[in-house]
């Protein structure tokens, strides 16, 4: 399938906020033994609750290589979809398309460049072509039509978005030279306008601390409706995202959107401090050129790291004390959407969450 040649807001097609309703939510099973320790039962089993709960609001589509396609089968229930999708690892959120669509309710894809978040300068393992291909991949299967951006390295848990022109990405990702260093902030920013049909860009200074995606937004701080969003929050001075807590709020309020509008800013408590375990390390496989997993690093952990689905909210939890006041926070904020806590650790330790394990694709009209 050939790449489209103008761009989605030449075209008149924009980035939906992710409340609007989903045809069905995308995901790709994990398997990787140099990320997922025991070789990807664990995750499995975290995956398959995941795509099972999702499942009750609306479709699921696992893509799953050809090794794990019969384990996959008998782990998810026949009402998922299953594809044979060769990927390198489950980050679908990140390797798979942006759906955008237009007025008219048609849905076509972008097809941004992936360098496995950094390339050979940060990135978290050597080789990343069949994640390049996943996007692709998934627009054909749904004929969907595809724009590309092979100049241009974007992630999805990069940016989010309210529907109404307004994105908020952080500068600690975007502006980082192991994505786009041939790129200027303003040439970074017409990109954006140009892929994703937004007007207004919100720069966050720094993601949470020690997020291996370098800062993603979708860890810290997410649109819940038009002019309202939600920061993962500590009032903790000795806290290492205290001041990048403090950084957000404080260009957060001083924000206006594409209308207008300022912000209203909801605080979500942060879990932990969490680290992996000696036994948990032990069991990822060591690998050249792969990300370490070392028991002494803290887990960037968040609450913010949820999906919403049609008519609920799916959202890791972590055996903490502070998980019956996310999921209040949460239901409170959503209060026509079921809250669905899932055990957020294992995907955790793989480095992110229910958010970056999912990818929405839009309803058309």
């Amino acid at each position: 399938m050939s790449a489209l040649v103008r761009t989605p807001k030449a075209d008149g097609f924009f980035m939906p906020a992710e409340w609007q309703p989903h045809r069905q939510t995308w995901m790709l099973w994990p398997e990787r033994p140099d990320n997922w320790r025991l070789g990807g039962k664990p995750a499995q089993a975290a995956f398959a609750a995941v795509a099972q709960a999702i499942a009750r609001f609306e479709q699921v589509t696992v893509g799953v290589s050809a090794a794990q396609y019969e384990n996959a089968r008998a782990r998810l229930s026949p009402a998922i979809r299953l594809v044979e999708i060769s990927s390198d690892d489950a980050w679908v959120r990140d390797t798979g398309p942006t759906f955008v669509r237009n007025a008219a309710g048609e849905v076509r894809g972008v097809d941004w460049a992936f360098n496995a978040w950094g390339g050979l300068n940060g990135g978290l393992y050597p080789n990343w072509l069949r994640d390049e291909q996943v996007a692709q991949k998934i627009l054909q299967i749904e004929r969907c039509p595809r724009y590309h951006t092979p100049d241009f390295v974007l992630e999805g848990g990069s940016i989010h978005v309210d529907g109404e022109g307004t994105l908020i990405t952080t500068e600690e990702c975007l502006l980082n030279p192991n994505r786009n260093p041939q790129l200027s902030r303003a040439e970074i920013e017409q990109k954006l306008r140009d892929y994703l049909g937004v007007e207004t860009i919100i720069w966050l200074p720094y993601g949470l601390f020690n997020d291996e995606t370098d800062g993603h937004i979708d860890n810290f701080c997410c649109y819940i409706r038009p002019a309202e969003v939600l920061l993962a929050f500590t009032d903790d001075p000795q806290d290492p995202n205290f001041t990048r807590c403090q950084a957000a709020l404080r260009v957060l309020e001083n924000s206006q959107d594409a209308k207008g509008r300022s912000l209203t800013v909801h605080k979500m408590p942060i879990p932990g401090p969490l680290y992996a375990t000696d036994e948990e390390c032990a069991g990822v496989d060591r690998a050249q050129g792969s990300q370490l997993r070392d028991s002494g690093i803290r887990l960037a952990a968040s609450y913010v790291n949820f999906l919403i689905v049609n008519g609920g909210i799916i959202a890791p939890c972590f055996d903490d004390p502070k998980d019956d006041e996310a999921k209040a926070i949460l239901q409170r904020l959503f209060p026509a959407r079921e809250v669905v806590m899932l055990p957020g650790r294992e995907i955790l330790l793989g480095g992110g969450n229910i958010h970056c394990i999912t990818q929405q694709q839009p309803a058309t009209a």
